[in-house]
């Protein structure tokens, strides 16, 4: 059976919480570059090949097991039920279902108020609107570091890694690239870290995606420092 297939962009948050998730599940797999954003020009998303794979213009998408999947948290959800011993919710299911909302909270009440195309559409002249982004990403880091400290262990619920921690640390990331001040966010800021060194997490990283590139965009130089 061939090796599953990420379609990815070093740059998407969305991509890096899925490949945290295929290196946490110790999944073999192969990457396909989706450049996002281009000067002067559509991103590899508009292009008629990719919108066969995926309608909405997205990434992350996933070719495994002879079927496509689209939306992050959609992936680790099927990674979780098709890959069950490297687990990403915890047995608990009151703790699953924090573990799910935290997810979502990241990924629906924060992430996509700071998509490029988001921004983009909040200015009259199209650029990039980064008190835009830097706004919305502070009033939902206010929310989820008084959730994270009702479910906190080690890391976002608990002691063992979820799938909450997958979506926490492209997030965090985000949030340096808008220049918000993580430390001011002192559980988001300690889990983070914990996070830092593990090898899974080292893998996904951006710095080592094979489209990251030789000089970073001073856009992002906040955020890979």
């Amino acid at each position: 059976m061939s090796k599953p297939l990420l379609y990815s962009c070093w740059m998407s948050s969305c991509a890096w919480r899925v490949r945290i998730a295929l290196h946490l599940k110790q999944i073999d797999f192969n990457v396909k570059t989706i450049s996002i954003l281009k000067t002067g020009e559509p991103g590899d998303q508009y292009s008629e090949e990719f919108e066969k794979i995926n309608p909405m213009k997205y990434i992350p998408a996933l070719e495994i097991h002879g079927h496509t999947l689209i939306e992050s948290l959609s992936i680790i959800n099927y990674l979780e039920e098709a890959y069950p011993k490297r687990r990403l919710l915890p047995k608990d299911i009151f703790q699953r279902t924090k573990a799910r909302a935290i997810s979502d909270v990241i990924c629906s009440g924060i992430q996509p108020l700071q998509n490029l195309k988001v921004q983009k559409f909040s200015r009259p002249d199209g650029n990039l609107n980064f008190e835009w982004a830097s706004f919305w990403i502070s009033q939902g880091f206010s929310s989820l570091e008084n959730i994270l400290k009702e479910s906190t262990g080690d890391y976002c619920v608990g002691n063992e890694i979820t799938m909450a921690d997958c979506c926490l640390v492209p997030q965090v990331a985000n949030a340096r690239r808008y220049k918000i001040e993580v430390s001011s966010y002192p559980t988001i800021a300690r889990i983070d870290k914990a996070l830092q060194d593990h090898e899974a997490f080292r893998k996904a990283h951006p710095s080592q995606q094979p489209d990251f590139p030789k000089e970073v965009p001073a856009s992002f130089a906040s955020q890979f420092k």
